[in-house]
């Protein structure tokens, strides 16, 4: 039911919408209508997908893992919604929630062997495939995705998303005080690394 085609995941933007119509569609996926479910899977997986893969730092099997992840606690959730806010908005918070959930679990437990935050950076002025150096494709996601894990997160939280600190500090369990001091670090962190690769 939620398999999708993995390139255009981050490619779908969410359907506008005048709300009468998704809000039909949440109405009947709550009631357990799994077409409803699909139609909404549809319109908002690449949005999910972006922002989940924005927080793991791209890895790209992780990401499409933890956006499955959130629409199963999604479709589980669903019948408790009550339109407080849009359907969107309450999406996108469980997506931060599930992909922050694993951000902290990995955290607690060793580094898994493979899964470092600077692999992406080994990378950089090797020759790609078709011969062009990495160096002259390296974008600000790939940037983004190489900073340390709980900087990145406040960086995309704060920059990206549009948490205050004290949404940030809550969620991450850290001071606003240390949630300003990671968003200073990841800026200055990714300034350097677009200036050193740019």
């Amino acid at each position: 039911m939620l398999t999708v085609v993995t390139e255009s995941l981050t490619d779908a933007p969410a359907v506008p919408d005048d709300g009468s119509e998704e809000r039909s569609l949440v109405a009947a996926a709550a009631r357990g209508e799994m077409r409803a479910f699909e139609a909404l899977y549809r319109r908002h997986a690449g949005r999910v997908h972006g922002v989940i893969a924005r927080l793991v730092g791209g890895h790209g099997a992780r990401a499409e893992d933890l956006t499955q992840e959130a629409f199963v606690r999604a479709w589980q959730a669903l019948p408790a919604f009550r339109f407080e806010s849009s359907f969107s908005t309450w999406l996108h918070r469980l997506a931060v929630n599930t992909a922050l959930m694993e951000l902290r679990s990995r955290r607690s437990r060793p580094q898994d062997e493979g899964d470092s935050d600077e692999e992406i950076f080994d990378l950089i002025g090797s020759a790609d495939s078709a011969g062009h150096t990495t160096a002259l494709s390296m974008d600000l996601d790939r940037a983004v995705a190489s900073l340390p894990p709980r900087a990145r997160a406040v960086l995309v939280l704060y920059d990206v998303e549009g948490w205050k600190h004290e949404e940030i500090a809550a969620e991450l369990g850290m001071a606003v005080g240390s949630s300003k001091a990671q968003l200073h670090r990841a800026r200055n962190l990714l300034r350097d690394r677009l200036e050193a690769h740019g």
